[in-house]
């Protein structure tokens, strides 16, 4: 990649609103990610050939955003509801790639580099811009079979649901009884509808 570390921590800092460890964790995995990609140029000529899979909804995810170019909107970014602090980046085609985690045992090892620093966080921040990627990662490479229906582009089909009539693209709809059901009518929703009662009562 052409731009410098701060350059990418700034600009992750300007889309996500403030500086924080985990921005700096997260534009660190996503250019060590690149890197072992061999991704010089995400957001031009290889925009199209990788894809990235985080495993928190944190703030290193916002940072592997904006210096990946990848996300949800584009179906390059896919989120999986892990709650750790991890990323996987892999090759299009193929799926072949490398799952980064964080070390936890790098909060610890923050105190080598600015014991004089008393709180935690600020020392975080501090010695993450300049600890080796080893002592903040652990890498794997691994293997993602990406779903057809997954990858980016156009949408395979898109279907009515039989029941609410809502449309269903990207092979998320659900057979059950003989029907073709969105997810929510299929095995229920996140939300509710209000019903008028409510309505009248939060208008008196």
């Amino acid at each position: 990649m052409n731009r410098s570390f701060d350059e990418l921590l700034d600009e992750s800092v300007r889309i996500h609103g403030h500086l924080c460890a985990g921005q700096v964790l997260g534009v660190r995995m996503a250019m060590l990610g690149l890197r072992l990609l061999g991704i010089d140029d995400p957001r031009g000529a290889d925009r199209k050939s990788f894809m990235v899979y985080a495993e928190i909804d944190r703030c290193a995810t916002d940072a592997i955003q904006s210096v990946t170019g990848c996300s949800l909107g584009k179906r390059s970014l896919k989120w999986m509801d892990f709650g750790i602090m991890a990323a996987t980046f892999i090759k299009l085609p193929g799926g072949r790639g490398y799952r980064i985690v964080a070390r936890e045992e790098s909060r610890e090892t923050s105190k080598n580099y600015f014991p004089e620093i008393e709180n935690k966080y600020k020392r975080q921040l501090a010695a993450y811009r300049i600890m080796s990627d080893e002592e903040l990662f652990s890498v794997q490479e691994v293997q993602v079979d990406v779903p057809q229906c997954d990858l980016p582009g156009r949408p395979i089909k898109r279907v009515r649901c039989e029941l609410c009539g809502d449309y269903v693209q990207d092979c998320r709809e659900v057979e059950k009884d003989g029907r073709i059901l969105c997810r929510a009518c299929a095995y229920g929703a996140y939300y509710r509808p209000v019903s008028g009662a409510e309505k009248e009562e939060e208008n008196r």
